[in-house]
Formats: C-alpha cells, sequence, structure tokens
C-alpha cells in the first residue's frame, strides 16, 4: 500500500468506528466524536495528512455561530412562558378531542420549529402534551410521536429550523430566502398527507375523550410571566427574521445575523447571564465541533474526493436521478443514524462534484429533504427524537424502537414520497 493508501484506510477506518459506536448509543454522542477527532488528528500527524491548523479550518464556524446565537436568543422567548401559553390555549381550544388536540399542536409545533431547533422545540412541548394528555385521558405516546415528526418536517422548510439545514445553508451559500422558495412549498404540500397518516396509524378517534370543562384545570393561560421582556425580544426576532430575508442584498453571513440579535437582546433585556448559559446546549454545539474535525480529516486524506470521482460520470448523465438516489439514501442513513452526522459527511462528496462541473444545487435539496423526512422514521434519526424518548421515558410512558417504527416509518414514506414528487416537478421545470 502507498502513503495515501495508508492515510485513507486509517482515517476510514477512525469514522466508520465513530459511526458503529454512535449507532449503540451506549456512550454519550458528544464523548464518542471528541475521542475521534483526537484520534483523527493524532493519525493526520503521524501519518503526515492532516494538521492541526487543517483541523481548526474544518471546522464551519458560520453554522456554529447559528446554532449558538439562535440557542441564546430562544432561551430568552422561553423564559417568558409564551410556548407554554400556546400549548395551553391550543389544549382548550381542542374541547376534549385528542385528534384536535393533535391537529391544533401539530400546526403550533411545525411553524415553531421553521424558527427554532426542533430539539428545543420538544423540550418545550412535551410536557405540556404529557400534561394534557393525563386530562383528555388518553396515551399520550402517539400525540408525542406525531409532534416530533410534525417538528422534523416543519424544520425541514427554513434555514434555521433543522442541524442540517445549517449545515446545507453554510455549505453551499444559500439565503434564508432560498429555503423558503425551494423547501417550504414542499413541507406545505407534505404536511397534511403526513398528518392524515399518522391519524390512520395512530388510531386518533375524533369523539371527545374529556369534557372541555375538566381542560379548565389545567394552568392559567395567561402564563405571559414577562410581558414587556416577551415585546423586547419579538422585536429582536422579527429585526433578525427581517436580515435573514434581506440577506441577498444584505452580505452577513446566517451565523452573524443570529449572534447580532443576541448581543441586541441581551443589551436590551440585562438577563442573569450564567442563568442563560446553563440553557445552552453545549454538549451539541462540541459534537457539531468534533464531527467537522473528524470528517475533515477524511477529506484531507483523500477520500471524499474519490468518492466524488466515483459517482461524477453518473451525476453527469442522470443529475435528477442522482439527486432522487441521494434523497433516499439520505432518508435511508438518517433513519439508522442521526442525521447530522451524515450531513457533514455528505457536505464535501456534494462540493468535490461541484469542482467536477457538476451543477449541484439540486443535490443540496434533495439531502435536505431525505435528511429532514427520512429521520422520522426511527426514533434515533434526529435530536428531537431523541429528546422526545426521553422525556416520555421519565414520565413513566417508555417508547419502543418498533412502536415508534411503526408509525415513523409510515410518516418518512409518505413525506419522502410526495417531496420526490415535488423535487422532480421543481428541478424539471427548472430545467426546461
Amino acid at each position: 500500500m502507498t502513503g495515501s493508501q495508508i492515510s485513507q484506510f486509517v482515517a476510514g477506518l477512525i469514522f466508520l468506528l465513530t459511526l458503529a459506536v454512535l449507532v449503540t448509543d451506549r456512550i454519550h454522542r458528544t464523548i464518542v466524536v471528541s475521542g475521534s477527532a483526537s484520534v483523527m488528528v493524532a493519525a493526520g500527524l503521524l501519518l503526515g495528512f492532516y494538521s492541526q491548523g487543517q483541523a481548526l479550518s474544518a471546522i464551519d464556524f458560520n453554522t456554529i455561530s447559528l446554532l449558538l446565537g439562535m440557542m441564546l436568543l430562544m432561551a430568552l422567548l422561553s423564559k417568558t412562558g409564551v410556548f407554554e401559553y400556546l400549548a395551553i390555549a391550543a389544549a382548550r381550544r381542542s374541547e376534549g378531542s385528542p385528534w384536535r388536540f393533535l391537529v391544533l399542536m401539530g400546526a403550533l409545533t411545525t411553524v415553531i420549529s421553521m424558527f427554532l431547533n426542533n430539539m428545543t422545540v420538544m423540550l418545550l412541548i412535551a410536557p405540556v402534551t404529557l400534561l394534557v394528555a393525563e386530562k383528555l385521558r388518553v396515551d399520550p405516546v402517539p400525540l408525542l410521536i406525531a409532534q416530533a415528526v410534525l417538528s422534523n418536517i416543519g424544520g425541514t422548510a427554513t434555514l434555521i429550523g433543522d442541524p442540517p439545514n445549517m449545515l446545507i445553508g453554510s455549505a453551499a451559500g444559500f439565503s434564508f430566502n432560498k429555503f423558503l422558495i425551494i423547501l417550504l412549498p414542499i413541507v406545505l404540500v407534505v404536511y397534511y398527507p403526513t398528518l392524515l397518516a399518522l391519524r390512520h396509524v395512530l388510531g386518533y378517534r375524533t369523539e371527545i375523550a374529556a369534557e372541555p370543562r375538566e381542560l379548565r384545570s389545567l394552568p392559567s393561560a395567561d402564563l405571559i410571566r414577562n410581558p414587556q421582556a416577551l415585546r423586547k425580544l419579538l422585536l429582536v426576532l422579527a429585526a433578525v427574521i427581517v436580515l435573514f430575508v434581506l440577506q441577498d442584498l444584505v452580505p452577513l453571513q446566517a451565523g452573524y445575523v443570529a449572534f447580532a440579535g443576541t448581543a441586541m437582546a441581551l443589551l436590551w433585556l440585562r438577563p442573569d447571564l450564567e442563568e442563560l448559559l446553563r440553557e445552552v446546549d453545549w454538549s451539541m454545539l462540541l459534537f457539531f465541533a468534533c464531527l467537522f474535525v473528524v470528517v475533515g480529516g477524511l477529506e484531507a486524506a483523500g477520500i471524499m474526493k474519490a468518492i466524488a470521482e466515483l459517482i461524477v460520470s453518473f451525476t453527469h448523465s442522470h443529475p435528477l436521478l442522482t439527486s432522487v438516489l441521494l434523497l433516499w439514501g439520505a432518508a435511508v442513513l438518517s433513519s439508522v443514524l442521526d442525521n447530522i452526522p451524515f450531513v457533514i459527511a455528505m457536505i464535501p462528496i456534494v462540493k468535490g462534484l461541484e469542482t467536477e462541473g457538476v451543477n449541484v444545487e439540486p443535490l443540496w435539496w434533495a439531502l435536505a429533504l431525505g435528511a429532514g423526512f427520512g429521520a422520522n422514521a426511527t426514533p434515533i434519526g434526529s435530536s428531537a427524537n431523541i429528546v422526545t424518548i426521553a422525556i416520555s421515558e421519565r414520565a413513566g410512558y417508555p417508547i419502543t424502537f418498533r412502536r415508534w417504527f411503526r408509525s415513523g416509518a409510515i410518516a418518512a414514506l409518505v413525506s419522502c414520497s410526495i417531496g420526490t414528487l415535488l423535487f422532480l416537478l421543481i428541478f424539471g421545470m427548472l430545467k426546461r
């Protein structure tokens, strides 16, 4: 074996072992990838294919800044009680019907997930769902599964709704508006059939499960703890979204916009900073950074370029077919592995195709759709799914892999099938 082949073998082995350990879920994923990043850099230094400087430059700080900025903004917003207020209001509007409650909460979850990391959405919404399910005298598990599924679908619609989209947007240079133009229409069309599929597989009834008066014992809908802070934060959030929308005109990266909004909110509200920082999911940010380092090692060893060269001739001949295969491949792999590692690993491959003269824009969108919709199939497909299972187990309602798969796989199949048809329609028309 030549030196480059040895480097590729070692880097590939480190990555495959990382994935194997991640799938077992026996060790926290941040611990796994931090160890893998250290080993990858050490192997790169010994074999001469990866330096410490390359490892640092492999980290996408725009994505990490965007994640951190939105985490801080939403942590401030959650302290006002607005999410609990909306959830309780939806419960009361359900008038005792589990199906109506699912429709209302599903819509609320989907909309919030367009602007807030879907893992955080489930942390906020799931406890209220458990409370309402008790009053409705229904099993909360179907409600929780449906909300996690719809959260993943909603997050697929925007640049800031789902970590894979943040990664793709940063790597491809897509603006906030670009996601709204391409993915939001697909999500809007996919949403209702997926909701109906969930109703069928989860066995939801339309009749009343509890008298409306029983819902009055829920905590008061007047849960806004700090109306003044809420008004200020909504203004800041509106300014951030406006800057996202104007990204084509104002040359500011999404990470900077999110951080600037956070700085404005901190200066305006002067919160307890130490308490606020405890709300940030630092383990997720470290997970991202270390995973970038691991995949950077694969790229430095030449593995990603070799994979890109293998598929470049097929892609030139069948660009739309390649995109469809990528969409479904991403869906399947995102269902058995957290979609974040898969997307980070795919980014340099797609970039490699671009250097070979391939039009990669359809591939980016196919990757986003497959990773977003396919993650619903299993409880380990996304961070939102994992969080939902943990909350349900703590409340005494464990969700087995089989129970999730029975409904999640149908939802993923429906959303991916419709998404594929819409994808072909959009890019088929654009090609003409």
